[in-house]
């Protein structure tokens, strides 16, 4: 029945007489949309649709290929072309096109990890697990931004049904065949037709491996008539072959590889097309996916189909009764979609009992609840970072009354053993290099262990054993050793150079973590063994080259926030890290007397001023209680990062070198941070400090007063660049020079 109707559309397809439906009451002809694919080129069709939609063209079926089934799809749940234009100009799409973790949905530690190594590669020992994979980047962000953009219809559906009826095309490399999606799941669609092969990894259904429909049918015109389509308006945003010059790099081979395999079929598909509007997208490729590109491809698919104005007015009027321009008459909408559903029915799929009854436990999780998209993501991935495993999605699936949903939370593959490298170099201690794995302990409450070893001039290895119990507490105990060899420098002229070692056992018993907030209470053993002391023979410097090797025992409570939202160079957002330790000898007391009482804080805001400029304004100091403060307890000042050679070190602008400070210390900086573009930033401080023995010493001391400005590239490889300050502490210059991330 389907094949004589689809048939008989065909045979009478640009006829004049038109169709009558089974009452007799005329009807006008279908106007089918088709999106080719191109990357990032192909978001130049949001500008063509801005266009359609002001014409008042009708559109009945839509058809597309990679991006365009992105479009399309989205497109097709009902959402109108501005809306579009909104989601894809302010998509961070650096993160979507990667499988980085949402920083907002993680812990502190998670957060400060990611921003801490540059590569992270799963280790399996022993027999090899069958693995999803086969493409560089997984795809779980971009299934998440799908499923956002596609809701309500997460369910497997017929896409007949949809507000606008859709299809899209993928390719089986199982069978080299075309594979034209009518029903699914419509994210899984979307990301089946757009898998570049080699770069994202291939949805598996069933027996076939789907990847880039653009191989078999970049432009899928004749699906579109399949469908039932009279007229077809097509989109092409393909770019002309590159000549051999060009060819100078793998991904300009590989798109090359690609772009030849989408003309197959074209030339027929093309020949069924009433309208082609051809977009010119000379100068960028499927990979320019910029701010400032999509804007210049938005338009200029504007453009292009303005040129075909005249014609796309005389098929509004050629079909009948066409709609008035900018109206949304005629157009199905998609159902109302709220921004909190009550959960109907919860299920978990791929993931032990035990895992679910922890997910459910921990996120107090119950029929009759509600839950919003951002919740869901939150559990989404607290399944990949507390359960390990490699991808975790969820679909909420309205009911046919709306009333309820059911929550559907879908785990992958379990991870394996994880290895995290990163690399750096700075003008002080110069090549730095840090290795980390993560051995997770699969049992009824989750743990794991962190390894990690540090290679510089400053040498460290760790080992740390987390619980992960039943809601946000992480019981942690761990060891490090260091070894540490650094100057200290009075008023610019250095005073020490000291090499030690450095024994630290943690037991964290209380250690509440949140998304933006960490707080615990612990135990620790210090046992510093000095090597070398070499001093300046000063006299009040003599006293420290009778340095003993020396233990402590202390007690801490630290709070730690920060909803900054960016972890060097950030525009909005706050932190705050306060901490309290009392150190002893003996467990109560210090050499027979109370003990060192350790008050630490350090508070920023960012107050954004326009989209380029904002200010953070920073107070801090560290304040200690103590007749004789241990030499490697003591203050100190300096650098470009917060206790970065010593724990409690305190940066100061326009100090390169680290200062020794008196025992009470207060400071507050002005930070002016200024970006020429999206990546490179110029960074103005200013800042004003006053130390003493004593809090009533403090202003009868001079007032130190720096500053520095700085220039970086926040590169995939950390902060690149530098700084040059002065202050009237040293009174010298100081430059610094940091390519990497700060560890």
């Amino acid at each position: 029945m389907i094949a004589l109707l689809v048939c008989f559309v065909q045979t009478t397809a640009g006829q004049e007489v038109r169709e009558t439906d089974n009452k007799g009451k005329q009807q006008r002809k279908k106007i089918a949309l088709v999106l080719s694919g191109g990357g990032a080129k192909g978001t130049a069709h949001v500008g063509v649709l801005k266009v359609l939609e002001r014409v008042g063209m009708p559109i009945d079926i839509i058809t597309g290929t990679s991006m365009g089934s992105i479009v399309g799809g989205i497109y097709a749940c009902g959402h109108r072309a501005h809306e579009l234009d909104s989601v894809f100009k302010i998509q961070n799409w650096s993160f979507v096109l990667s499988d980085r973790e949402d920083l907002s949905h993680q812990s502190l530690s998670e957060r400060e990890k990611q921003n801490t190594y540059v590569i992270s590669k799963s280790l399996n020992f022993g027999k090899a697990s069958p693995t999803p994979g086969g493409g560089f980047i997984m795809g779980k962000n971009i299934i998440t931004m799908f499923d956002a953009l596609t809701m309500p219809y997460h369910d497997s559906i017929d896409f007949n049904t949809l507000p606008i009826p859709f299809a899209c095309v993928a390719t089986d490399v199982v069978d080299n065949s075309e594979q034209v999606f009518h029903s699914g799941i419509l994210s899984r669609a979307m990301r089946a037709s757009m898998a570049i092969p080699g770069v994202f990894a291939p949805v598996r259904i069933g027996d076939k491996v789907l990847v880039d429909g653009g191989l078999l049918n970049n432009y899928p015109a004749d699906v579109a008539r399949a469908m039932g389509a009279d007229y077809i308006i097509g989109v092409d945003v393909s770019s002309e072959l590159k000549a051999a010059p060009e060819l100078n790099s793998t991904s300009s081979i590989l798109l090359q590889i690609v772009d030849h395999n989408c003309k197959d079929k074209f030339q027929e598909n093309q020949a069924i097309t009433d309208i082609m509007i051809r977009v010119n997208t000379k100068g960028y490729s499927s990979a320019s996916f910029t701010t400032a590109a999509i804007d210049t491809l938005i338009r200029r698919g504007e453009e292009a189909a303005m040129e075909h104005w005249d014609e796309l007015v005389a098929l509004c009027k050629e079909i009948g009764n066409p709609l008035p321009p900018a109206s949304n008459q005629g157009r199905a909408t998609p159902p109302p979609v709220t921004s909190r559903y009550k959960i109907g029915e919860l299920r978990f799929r791929g993931m032990s009992k035990s895992d679910e009854t922890y997910i459910r436990t921990k996120f107090r999780l119950h029929v009759g609840d509600s839950i919003d998209m951002n919740r869901a993501d939150i559990i989404a991935t607290a399944i990949r970072q507390d359960l390990y495993y490699k991808t975790a999605t969820f679909r909420i699936i309205n009911n046919a009354d709306h009333t309820a949903a059911t929550v559907i939370f879908i785990a992958g593959q379990q991870k394996g053993n994880q290895i995290n490298i990163g690399g750096r170099f700075d003008s002080e201690e110069m090549v730095a290099i840090q290795v980390n794995a993560e051995l997770p302990i699969r049992s009824k409450i989750p743990m794991d262990v962190d390894l990690t070893l540090r290679l510089g001039k400053r040498l460290m290895a760790r080992a740390d054993w987390s619980l992960h119990p039943i809601s946000f507490f992480r019981p942690t105990i761990s060891y490090a050793f260091r070894i540490n060899d650094i100057d200290l420098y009075d008023y610019g002229d250095k005073a020490y150079s000291i090499t030690y070692n450095q024994h630290t056992a943690k037991l964290t018993l209380f250690n509440f973590n949140a998304r933006n907030l960490n707080f615990s209470i612990g135990a620790n053993w210090e046992y510093f063994d000095y090597h070398s002391l070499l001093f300046d023979h000063r006299s009040e410097h003599i006293a420290d080259a009778l340095l003993k090797d020396k233990g402590y025992v202390s007690y801490e409570a630290k709070a730690w926030y920060n909803s900054e939202n960016d972890w060097y160079f950030p525009t909005s957002g706050a932190r705050l890290h306060a901490r309290f330790a009392y150190y002893t000898d003996n467990f109560v007391l210090l050499d027979g007397k109370v003990g060192i009482r350790d008050y630490s804080m350090i508070g920023r805001m960012n107050i954004p001023i326009g989209s380029k400029l904002s200010l953070q304004p920073m107070l801090y100091g560290r304040a200690l209680y103590c007749d004789d403060v241990p030499f490697v307890l003591s203050n100190v000042i300096g650098g470009e990062w917060y206790g970065h050679y010593f724990d409690e070190q305190m940066p100061f602008a326009g100090v390169g070198n680290v200062e020794l400070a008196w025992d009470k210390m207060v400071a507050a900086q002005m930070q002016a941070q200024y970006r020429l573009t999206k990546n490179n930033i110029l960074l103005l401080r200013f800042a004003a400090g006053q130390d003493g023995q004593t809090f009533h010493e403090l202003l009868h001391h001079r007032t130190m007063l720096g500053g520095s400005l700085c220039y970086y590239y926040n590169s995939i490889f950390g902060p690149l660049g530098g700084s040059l300050g002065y202050n009237n502490l040293t009174k010298r210059l100081s430059y610094y020079i940091n390519l990497g991330f700060v560890f």
